[in-house]
Formats: structure tokens, C-alpha cells, sequence
């Protein structure tokens, strides 16, 4: 008699940044069978977490060797290459004690090229089709877009000052892509899908309230403010991005009076 599925392995693999695609009508992914494939193509409804996982690889080393930068968002129809498992070491032979076996020393290997940066687009006008947004706090800003955080990298939004436990509004409508941990350096984030490329990212929360696959309203109340990631204070980080590629927020947003 055939052994029923486990329900087990199935829940643990539907986790974080999910493809941007707009989801079409067909039949969802299996994730019962493990990819043993070198390279994969990125079908409705995947995550990167997923995938990684089902490669049997770390979301940091598939991304390396897709350059694929945080908050490791990915596309439908996206191929993505299966990192080559480290070399086993070989058991040497025992030496003839008459006639010692000499080996070559081992070639140098060439060190891999520097993985790019993702360069900001600049500071531009509002581009057309871009979604109107609306500000998802009241905070004044305190960190602008394109200006070097403290420890040197550029900043790829802006930063909102904010107070524990304020709300944090959707920017636009739109879909819930991401909702959850990045630990690496957002901590708890967010990331709404407006369509036609275009997405909104919510980072440094204290609390996440929407999940994955939520609609939600423009204004819609989606998060509160505490301090997580590379937050010194309750901050709110938000970025504005085109095909994965920041934009400066403040063109987009109303003019405060």
C-alpha cells in the first residue's frame, strides 16, 4: 500500500521573497520532490526560500551564484543556477616505503570574480505607469535616498523617523509578496507587488499584520514600527523599486505642506 504524502515537508517549504510574477490559472508548483536539476526556471507561486531549500542550499549561496541581491526577490520564468556542491576531499594512498609516491601541488585555483553591487537608479521625475503612492508613515526623513549609510553603502530608500508601536500604511494597493524575517539586514519587511514591475518595500518593523498573497488598500494599516535589522532606533525603511532596481521614493510621493 503507497505511503501518504507528508504534510510536514510540504508547510515547511512555502516561506519567503516570492516570485513578482502576476499569478495566472494553472495548477500550483509541487514541492514534494526535490529539484536535482543544475538549473531551474521560476514557475508561479515560487520562493526563493522554497527553491533554495529544494536545491538543498543556503538562501545566501544561491543567491551568490545568481547574483541575486536582498531582499532576494525573483521573477516568473527567472532561471536560476543550483551552486556547485563543495569537493569531498580525496584519501591519499598509503606511500611505498621503498618507492614514496610524489604529487604535484595542487593548482592554484583563480579567485572568483567580485560579485556586482546593484547601483541605484538617480534621483529622476515620476516615470509613467509608476503607482500613486501615498506616505506610509508621518515621519519627517531622516535618512535620504542615494546618501551613504554609516558603514558605507548607499542607501537604496529612505529612511522615515517613527516611534514604537505607530502604524505603518500600505504606500498603494496591491499584492503581499513577502511578510516575514530577513535577517540579514531588514529585519521584519514587507514587500507589496503594484503590478507592471513595480514594488514597495517596508522595513525595520516591530510587527508584521499582512501575509503573503494579501490583498491590501492604499492606507491600509500593514505593520507597527519597533526596531529589527540594522535599525539603531524605531525607524521605518522604504524603499520604491522598477524590476528590482531602486528608485528615489520622494518624486512619488505627495508633497508635504
Amino acid at each position: 500500500m503507497a505511503r501518504p504524502h507528508s504534510l510536514g515537508l510540504a508547510l515547511a517549504l512555502l516561506l519567503a521573497a516570492p516570485a513578482l510574477a502576476q499569478p495566472r490559472q494553472s495548477q500550483p508548483p509541487s514541492y514534494e520532490s526535490p529539484i536535482i536539476a543544475w538549473t531551474y526556471v521560476v514557475q508561479p507561486g515560487d520562493t526563493f526560500a522554497a527553491i533554495a531549500r529544494r536545491m538543498g542550499v543556503s538562501m545566501a549561496a544561491l543567491a551568490a551564484e545568481n547574483r541575486v541581491p536582498l531582499p532576494y526577490l525573483i521573477t516568473q520564468g527567472q532561471v536560476l543556477r543550483r551552486p556547485s556542491p563543495p569537493q569531498a576531499p580525496q584519501a591519499l594512498k598509503p606511500a611505498s616505503p621503498t618507492a614514496p609516491v610524489r604529487r604535484p601541488p595542487p593548482a592554484a585555483r583563480p579567485a572568483p570574480p567580485p560579485r556586482p553591487v546593484p547601483t541605484p537608479a538617480p534621483s529622476h521625475a515620476r516615470e509613467a505607469g509608476a503607482p500613486r503612492l501615498a506616505w506610509p508613515t508621518s515621519g519627517t526623513i531622516v535618512a535620504r535616498y542615494g546618501v551613504p549609510h554609516p558603514g558605507g553603502r548607499a542607501n537604496n530608500g529612505i529612511d522615515l523617523a517613527a516611534f514604537t508601536g505607530m502604524s505603518v500604511h500600505a504606500a498603494a494597493a496591491g499584492r503581499v509578496v513577502f511578510a516575514g524575517n530577513e535577517p540579514e539586514r531588514f529585519g521584519q519587511l514587507i514587500v507589496i507587488d503594484h503590478g507592471g514591475g513595480w514594488v514597495t518595500a517596508y522595513a525595520y518593523l516591530g510587527r508584521v499584520d499582512v501575509q503573503e498573497g494579501q490583498r491590501v488598500l492604499a492606507r491600509q494599516a500593514i505593520a507597527r514600527i519597533g526596531k529589527s535589522g540594522e535599525a539603531k532606533k524605531p525607524t521605518l525603511h522604504f524603499e520604491l523599486r522598477r524590476d528590482n532596481v531602486p528608485r528615489d521614493p520622494a518624486p512619488y510621493l505627495p508633497v508635504r505642506l
